[in-house]
């Protein structure tokens, strides 16, 4: 058996962990998306919200303070602070479970049985490779089984499972997901329109390029459901 010494063990050990960067890199830059679950950790829950908020505060200011920013100037003293409160109660405030809607469903007593379509629902995310915003709609529609649910109750889901890091597949697959589960009926899709400001603001730079995804459940995997669905989406509401 042959035993490295560490000179020649060193230069090996960079090179995994380059190569292992590198990989991390590719995924993030190329917006992969690598489980249908936000990951999170078995711990997420034990800091209050307060302590979290003080201990990312610390970061943030760590963070400015490296850049060579001055945090006695009266703009910037408060904004660790800002940024730990937008962090915690706004815009990943979706990976609280208690945020999560409450799922109140109806009698669908007036036996409507076409598909309802709830269109041009604003999505505000957080990608996760960058933490930089995506924007954009999302597109929802079901077909009742027998029960229906509020129209607002649409749009909080799609703004519950917005408001965390997020990769716009996943996204889109943890919506139709959430309102299956709801409505017990597999008949329910997806599509979202958004731009990413991590493509949009740095990298290529390309303003003008939006992504598009979609899901489809039950019926509306059918040639002619997701075309009539595709068909309202391209409606124009004026008032």
């Amino acid at each position: 058996m042959y035993l490295l010494n560490s000179k020649q063990l060193y230069p090996l050990i960079q090179m995994g962990l380059e190569n292992k960067t590198e990989s991390f890199d590719i995924i993030g830059d190329n917006h992969i998306g690598t489980s249908s679950e936000t990951p999170m950790r078995d711990d997420a829950f034990v800091l209050s919200a307060d302590e979290k908020i003080t201990l990312i505060k610390k970061d943030v200011k760590h963070i400015m303070e490296t850049l060579g920013l001055d945090l006695t100037d009266d703009s910037l003293n408060g904004t660790p602070n800002r940024i730990a409160k937008m962090f915690v109660k706004e815009i990943f405030s979706g990976l609280d479970p208690s945020k999560k809607p409450k799922a109140s469903t109806f009698d669908n007593k007036y036996q409507y049985g076409e598909m309802l379509v709830e269109k041009n629902i604003t999505v505000y995310s957080t990608c996760e490779h960058h933490f930089l915003p995506i924007v954009g709609r999302a597109h929802v529609a079901y077909i009742s089984n027998g029960t229906v649910v509020g129209l607002s109750k649409m749009n909080r889901i799609v703004d519950y499972f917005s408001k965390r890091p997020q990769v716009q597949e996943r996204l889109t697959i943890q919506i139709v997901k959430e309102l299956q589960s709801i409505l017990n009926t597999k008949d329910v899709a997806c599509v979202i329109d958004a731009k990413h400001l991590c493509v949009n603001s740095r990298g290529i730079r390309d303003i003008e390029s939006s992504t598009v995804t979609s899901e489809f459940g039950g019926k509306f995997k059918e040639k002619d459901t997701k075309r009539e669905f595709l068909d309202y989406i391209k409606l124009e509401t004026k008032f």
